[in-house]
């Protein structure tokens, strides 16, 4: 099985080991076929806290981690500093 990846901005770095980052989607609206843009927030693990807002980030899908965390952190695109 493929290992789903996301690509997003993180737009939290409060929490110890742990961001949030948000990926957007566009999709064309299923009956007015206008393109639209829909954000979805996801938590992912960042082990050396080494991501920070701004950060754009590439993100994979693992186990479950805590409740509500099943991504972790593979790399870091860009830093908020170059965006």
């Amino acid at each position: 099985m493929a290992v789903k990846e996301r690509v997003g901005l993180v737009v939290s770095d409060k929490m110890d080991k742990t961001v949030v980052v948000a990926v957007e989607n566009r999709a064309p609206h299923p009956k007015y076929r206008k393109i639209m843009v829909r954000t979805k927030r996801y938590k992912a693990h960042d082990e050396e806290n080494k991501c920070h807002v701004g950060d754009r980030v590439r993100i994979q899908e693992s186990r479950p981690l805590s409740r509500t965390k099943r991504w972790v952190v593979a790399d870091i695109l860009s830093t908020s500093s170059e965006v």
